[in-house]
């Protein structure tokens, strides 16, 4: 077997690729290229979606788009290129020299040499419309297609770096990323109503069930961050989550995702909304810094004018806890410092009639307890939040609702 050095030289010095003896065009994103400052007649090759075409006398040009960034690149072509199949949603493979635009919208344009249609589009059969600002609430019908609009596009792109960012946050604080279950027999908050999970087709018999016990959609990993936490001292999950809630409101889903994070050796409930208010700003920031342009977007054409305010509520119970509270969107964060005292836990669960179902959490308190306290953060809702944007089912790519699952 390998040793880790061996593996990584063997890495570095085995390819798959060929060296041509001539180098072809570089294959560079629509981002890539707008961000080249000086563009030297460069040969690249541009492959994309076609956003908008118009054609002159002697020249065409196309706009086209792949999804890296929300303007799109400009190619400029001998009138000879035009064809039909050169249309509104076409994809295409455009090969030619990076110049200098003449015109101060853009830095650069691709001088067009060969243009190659891989994949025709009907635009008049095109549920998308060229040049028509579609209602949010028309492009839920097609969820296979509406990730081609420039609001839904620019929606995904901040979902993708504000995942990053959330990561990145949590990895430069010294927290330990751990994969919580999807499927679990614990019933976390007792919020909402569960999934029950079930094989399609009964097995052997049909009266037992596949893990000899009761199993469910997880509505939260914190319970399983609480077991880690008794090994690690700071540990966070993002990952889906469910809830059977018959809703139809513009604040629920069935399937969201939460960021979850769970801290050992915490006593002030202070420290743990220190923790939560870093996250929110420093992922926020991160996102207004690395697509000011997408957020103008959304802010723009989706909530023109919304201002968001944040505000914080204290609530006591057995234990101190905490939410951070959205005007339009709701609770974003919640959070608490968790019950530690043993005799006090083992004496609800009794009550309760949970004492065997949950003796595993006494154990926890007893073998090496230590105060602890976590969060959870609803992520769709952070970036309605961010993005000023009303209906939770538009920040999330493939939304599923009360007696809804497209695709």
């Amino acid at each position: 077997m390998f040793g880790a050095r061996c593996l990584l030289r063997a890495l570095r010095s085995c390819s798959s690729a060929p060296c041509p003896r001539h180098r072809p065009a570089a294959r560079v994103s629509v981002r890539g290229a707008l961000g080249i400052q000086s563009a030297n007649g460069e040969r690249v090759k541009v492959q994309g979606w076609i956003r908008s075409v118009r054609s002159q006398k002697e020249v065409l040009f196309l706009h086209v788009n792949d999804g890296s960034s929300l303007e799109s690149l400009q190619v400029v072509a001998d009138s000879s290129f035009d064809s039909r199949e050169l249309a509104f949603g076409s994809s295409v493979e455009v090969q030619g020299q990076l110049v200098k635009s003449p015109s101060k919208k853009q830095n650069v344009e691709l001088k067009a040499e060969k243009i190659e249609v891989v994949g025709n589009c009907d635009a008049k059969a095109f549920p998308v419309k060229y040049k028509e600002r579609h209602p949010l609430e028309y492009l839920r019908q097609y969820p296979h297609l509406r990730c081609r609009t420039n609001v839904l596009g620019s929606v995904l792109r901040v979902r993708s770096e504000a995942t990053a960012a959330i990561h990145s946050f949590f990895k430069d604080s010294g927290f330990v990323h751990i994969h919580t279950p999807v499927i679990t027999s614990n019933d976390c908050e007792g919020a909402g109503e569960l999934f029950q999970v079930e094989p399609s087709s009964k097995i052997k018999v049909p009266e037992e069930n596949f893990f000899n016990i009761p199993v469910f959609l997880t509505v939260s990993g914190q319970l399983h961050l609480e077991v880690m936490s008794g090994a690690f001292t700071q540990v966070f999950t993002f990952g889906p989550t469910f809830r059977a809630e018959n809703s139809q409101s513009r604040r629920h889903l069935a399937e969201f995702y939460m960021v979850e994070a769970e801290i050992s050796f915490l006593e002030s409930l202070q420290d743990l909304m220190q923790v939560m208010e870093n996250l929110f700003k420093t992922t926020a920031m991160t996102v207004l810094s690395n697509c000011p342009k997408d957020v103008e977007l959304c802010h723009k054409f989706i909530a023109p004018g919304q201002k968001i305010r944040t505000y914080a509520k204290k609530q006591l119970s057995s234990v101190a806890a905490v939410d951070l509270l959205v005007p339009g969107v709701g609770e974003l964060f919640g959070g608490s410092l968790r019950e530690e005292r043993y005799h006090f836990l083992e004496q609800r669960l009794a009550r309760l009639g949970l004492t065997e179902a949950y003796q595993w959490y006494l154990d926890l308190r007893r073998f090496g307890s230590v105060p602890h306290g976590g969060f959870g953060m609803g992520f769709e809702r952070y970036l309605q939040c961010i993005l000023g944007i009303d209906n939770i089912k538009d920040v999330i790519p493939f939304p599923r609702f009360t007696h809804s699952c497209l695709l």
